[in-house]
């Protein structure tokens, strides 16, 4: 019951299906804010949404260790069962433990060919099978274009969902309205490249409010324009 709790009442449902109600297994997608101020705990969240839906995901976590990475996961999972009973919180965790895969690379080693390499690996032994990839840490002002697009044709070929974190500076930032071509200017020249766009973003007002933006979305799940609310502790998605 808590599973299906979880599932239902998570706020990131909307990027599952489309308007007709056929689900999105393709996508590029891209969360981007400040640094610091949640990106990752985006990224896992949407991790645990197919990892409750029985989806394998492995999560690609570059230039950081394994157990910070882990850590995240508690803190969000910790969150979201508060006040649930032991045994059905248990019961989520090995769901969790059992669909998820994280696996470290360093940026200056990150590339298409490794991570398809270990991926083929994991595929053909038949001892992980992802559907969604994760891939937070990647520092956009270092790499090329190229390897975008090798990830995003990796993504195509092997019909996968793939996320990204990148980071975009506070002169980056402005009011955006919805619409790829509002995406800070660091990042305008790789749009095309993503399907949904999410943005972290502070209240302009400062009493602490944090809102995720969907700046663009080509998958037909939500209209462009729509915010969801976060709480600023914990960084979980209230919607």
């Amino acid at each position: 019951m808590l599973k299906k709790d979880l599932i239902a009442n998570n706020p990131l449902g909307v990027l599952t299906a489309d308007a007709k109600g056929n689900e999105v297994s393709q996508r590029m997608g891209l969360v981007i804010s400040r640094p610091g101020v949640g990106k990752t705990a985006i990224l896992v969240q949407i991790a645990l949404d197919n990892m409750l839906q029985g989806k394998q995901v492995m999560h690609v976590s570059v230039g950081k260790n394994i157990e910070k990475t882990k850590s995240w996961y508690d803190d969000i999972i910790n969150d979201i069962t508060a006040g649930a009973k032991v045994e059905d919180v248990e019961a989520v965790k090995f769901e969790i433990i059992r669909n998820r895969m994280i696996m470290t690379f360093n940026n200056s080693t990150f590339s298409r060919p490794k991570l398809e390499e270990r991926l083929n690996d994991l595929i053909q032994q038949d001892i992980f099978r992802p559907s969604c990839l994760v891939i937070d840490g990647l520092d956009f002002a270092k790499i090329g274009r190229q390897l975008l697009e090798d990830i995003r044709d990796m993504q195509k070929t092997k019909g996968m969902n793939i996320w990204f974190s990148a980071v975009c500076h506070r002169d980056d930032q402005g009011q955006q309205e919805a619409g790829s071509n509002d995406l800070p200017a660091a990042l305008q020249e790789n749009a095309e490249l993503f399907d949904t766009v999410l943005m972290l973003q502070s209240d302009s007002q400062g009493d602490g409010k944090i809102f995720l933006n969907i700046i663009k979305d080509n998958t037909g799940c939500v209209e462009p324009g729509r915010s969801l609310r976060l709480d600023p502790t914990s960084m979980v998605v209230w919607g």
